[in-house]
């Protein structure tokens, strides 16, 4: 690889200084504090890290984390890859993890939605995977359409290969105007956000996963990868049975777009689905923790499609913890709870807890949910009897029960 300038080199070197000195304080896992530094130092940056790498950029409302660590997974049979392994998703974060691994030939890089089109301007990656766009975080991020035009106008000035969900209509969208496109069905749970045609705003209409504009010619492309129940379908025909480690559909979904990813890099299903099954958590999701004796599953969801794949994990015989808070990584604003869909929980023990417990307890109360109401996660822990619990949190309610319990989840 190209040697960095002095100054590149002094910031990168000045900013692993402070992700370490993060990381040995407490005070964080060091990840995005080195890029700050680094950035400050040398504004260019992330593009002379970015340089001379084959790189992949991952972005989607859900299913970011989790698929990045898949890819990666499955292109360390390539050689040493750089990534962002614990989700600091904008350019900080980016700078932060091409520091760590200066001499990665490959890189696999997780990207917050709406800073997409400024990490592929600046990095000028090759491969994009764009999964799926629903709301989130309205008080933040752009109305989705708005992220999905953005998308479009970013990638017709790129020549990048982009792997894409062509179930969902914002995705393809948001993709069509790249110069080459592997065309991915992998479903598309949550649709609430996508019934009218990106493209002249008609209806669409929908059969299974096919869907196609009422009004204009906009519809579903022919996919060249098709996700099958427990199984990925191959562009040659092929039925390779996932057997992942991971739970839940979702998690089949981000396999298939991993899969697809990995053959743009020339790397065949037979030595990268090994790869996929041998993850078994990321960055905390899914894993089991014990605490007196209660065994916690520890689930993430953060916006109304995350919650609907939670609940499919979930176990239903099972009491279960509802965390929420509402900082700034989570958005402000609490209605997308009203958006949700609780009545799944009726008739197992809930227990409420986080910053925002009472916005959530009025929700399942309108819901004839009943819980019980908690003012710690360690009180909601303590009234469950010995035994297996299922948690769900969202991002900063989540981040503190992984403290509580260890980063190194």
């Amino acid at each position: 690889m190209t040697q960095l300038p002095l100054r590149a080199q002094l910031a990168s070197a000045l900013g692993r200084t402070a992700a370490t000195l993060s990381r040995v304080t407490g005070r964080g896992d060091g990840s995005v504090i080195g890029g700050r530094v680094g950035l400050i130092l040398e504004p260019d940056l992330l593009r002379r890290l970015a340089a001379d790498r084959k790189l992949v950029l991952v972005s989607a409302t859900n299913g970011k984390t989790t698929t990045t660590r898949l890819i990666t997974s499955a292109l360390q049979e390539l050689g040493e890859v750089a990534t962002n392994a614990f989700g600091a998703n904008m350019p900080a974060g980016h700078v932060s993890a091409l520091s760590q691994s200066k001499q990665a030939p490959l890189a696999v890089l997780e990207v917050d939605e709406k800073y997409l089109p400024e990490v592929l301007a600046t990095t000028g990656a090759g491969v994009a995977c764009l999964m799926n766009l629903s709301r989130d975080q309205m008080d933040r991020a752009a109305e989705i359409w708005l992220l999905a035009q953005k998308w479009r106008r970013a990638l017709a000035a790129k020549n990048t290969h982009v792997v894409a969900n062509c179930d969902d209509p914002l995705v393809t969208w948001g993709a069509a105007t790249a110069g080459q496109v592997t065309w991915v069905s992998c479903g598309q749970p949550w649709k609430e956000d996508s019934w009218c045609c990106p493209e002249c705003g008609g209806p669409l209409d929908r059969k299974g996963d096919d869907w196609a504009c009422r009004e204009c010619t906009f519809r579903r492309p022919e996919p060249a990868w098709v996700l099958d129940d427990d199984a990925v379908v191959d562009p040659r025909g092929r039925r390779w049975v996932l057997d992942l480690r991971l739970p839940g559909r979702a998690n089949r979904a981000n396999a298939a777009m991993s899969l697809a990813v990995a053959e743009v890099f020339g790397l065949p299903v037979e030595q990268a689905l090994p790869r996929l099954r041998e993850v078994t958590s990321v960055a905390g999701r899914y894993t089991m923790v014990e605490r007196d004796g209660r065994s916690l599953r520890l689930l993430l969801a953060k916006n109304p499609a995350g919650w609907l794949e939670a609940f499919e994990v979930a176990d239903p015989a099972l009491p279960i913890i509802l965390s929420v808070n509402a900082q700034g990584p989570d958005g402000r604003d609490t209605s997308w709870l009203w958006d949700v869909d609780y009545r799944v929980l009726r008739g197992r023990p809930v227990y409420v807890t986080g910053e925002r417990r009472l916005d959530l307890a009025l929700r399942l109360d309108v819901a004839d949910v009943p819980f019980r109401l908690c003012d710690t996660f360690e009180q909601a822990v303590g009234e469950l009897p010995p035994g297996r619990v299922d948690v769900i949190a969202n991002y900063t309610a989540f981040q503190r029960i992984r403290a509580e319990f260890g980063r190194a989840l």
